[in-house]
């Protein structure tokens, strides 16, 4: 492939006097001259003021995934990067990657006849990047737009959007989901695990044909709370696997701000129908608690959410939050695994290999008041100890742990582990 030539040399930006305030009108023209020169048609340019990062995470996949579809048209300033190393994190090993830097590179879809481009604007105290789009008419532009929705959709495909809030503002990233987990995976009462599943298939069946029908808001949200280590977030990976539609998770932080409130509803509404999780919603600061409220009361803020949050510590969630429809619906209690479940739970993770199916038994006995983390941190204990022994001193393992667990019970608001899934009355 032949190298694309650069359109500003470091020689002409030197030769230049008061390279300081034309030096954003000097690369935007620049740019546009090159795109008429090229594609012997004149472009229009566009701000965006709306659609987050998005444009830039599609041309990113589609350089790695698509690359036919995206013609470079040149590299902008001699003397800058035009690639970047990345990693990626598999199952087995972490590789290192070469790619495209999105930054000074001119790029171009010849089927939408848009052109992109992330330019640093060099001043004479401080330099910055600005985004430049660029299009032939409005009506290319639309339909551009209309791609890139499509195309986040299915870049959110085995991936979540993570949200976290920084004195910086949102920051915005996707992890791919390597460790896949299936509904069978998830270890709860048959009844309240039925409720949860049913309620997200027919949120996402037929686009939420369900709520159409009986004329129900095509919107949901359900609070999951309990003390850690039962199987909240992997309840959560469960459903973001099994749905065919995009997940995002909010990281609330002290950061947390109207602003960023208003900037992730703003974001995730554009991918609707899809599941928004936020995380430790308790910790959600005093002082924006009131713009978060009035998001969710918004006639359209939840169309086409399904909205779940969690808590380890319900006790501090404000009432205001979940005594009022439209809010959270449902409020479902992740309890401490009963006898059933504890012996579901060490039978899938094949304990028997190590110890015999009476032992598992007496196991299950055991450990009365161990949640799934304990469970499975008693799990690899016993591997561990077979792996480099080749013998299981059980009692042993199962007191070292009984000592840990009993040093970390503080919380005053456990229930009893075999009652029933509760809701907040009110709404």
């Amino acid at each position: 492939m032949k190298q694309p030539s650069y359109l500003i040399e470091f020689n002409e930006t030197k030769d230049r006097k008061g390279f300081n305030y034309h030096d954003y009108g000097f690369v935007a023209n620049q740019l546009k001259n090159k795109l008429y020169e090229t594609y012997e048609f004149s472009f229009y340019m566009y701000s965006d003021d709306e659609t987050s990062n998005e444009l830039w995470e599609v041309l990113e996949e589609d350089l790695e995934l698509y690359p036919d579809d995206v013609e470079t048209v040149c590299h902008i300033f001699d003397g800058v990067e035009t690639r970047t190393i990345s990693s990626n994190h598999t199952d087995k090993r972490l590789e290192f990657i070469v790619k495209p830097r999105l930054t000074n590179t001119l790029y171009y879809y010849p089927n939408f006849k848009v052109a992109l481009a992330r330019s640093p604007i060099f001043f004479t105290h401080s330099d910055r990047e600005h985004d430049f789009i660029f299009a032939k008419s409005d009506a290319c532009l639309v339909a551009f737009l209309d791609y890139i929705l499509k195309r986040k959709r299915e870049c959110t495909k085995h991936y979540v959007t993570v949200f976290t809030d920084t004195e910086d503002g949102i920051e915005s990233e996707k992890e791919k989901m390597t460790n896949l987990v299936s509904r069978e995976d998830v270890f709860l009462e048959e009844s309240l695990k039925k409720e949860i599943y049913r309620s997200i298939d027919e949120f996402f069946t037929e686009g939420g044909s369900f709520f159409h029908t009986y004329n129900i808001p095509y919107k949901r949200g359900i609070l999951l709370y309990g003390k850690p280590g039962n199987g909240k977030t992997t309840l959560v990976k469960s459903i973001a696997n099994s749905i065919s539609a995009p997940v995002a998770y909010w990281q609330i932080t002290e950061h947390t701000s109207s602003y960023s409130i208003q900037e992730v509803f703003s974001t995730v509404n554009r991918m609707a129908p899809m599941v928004l999780v936020i995380e430790d919603i308790d910790s959600m600061p005093i002082h924006v608690r009131s713009v978060f409220l009035n998001t969710l009361d918004g006639a359209t803020s939840k169309e086409g959410i399904f909205l779940i949050g969690t808590t380890n510590y319900p006790e501090k969630i404000d009432p205001a939050l979940i005594n009022r429809s439209g809010r959270f619906d449902r409020a479902y209690e992740i309890k401490l695994p009963t006898k059933k479940l504890r012996l579901a739970y060490l039978t899938k993770k094949k304990i028997t290999q190590f110890i015999k199916e009476d032992e598992v038994k007496t196991l299950v006995e055991w450990t009365k008041g161990f949640s799934y983390a304990q469970l499975n941190e008693l799990y690899t204990s016993v591997a561990l100890q077979w792996h480099y022994e080749k013998h299981v001193d059980l009692e042993s393992i199962y007191l070292n742990l009984q000592a840990d667990n009993k040093k970390k019970k503080n919380q005053a608001w456990d229930t009893e582990e075999e009652a029933d899934s509760v809701g907040f009355v009110g709404y």
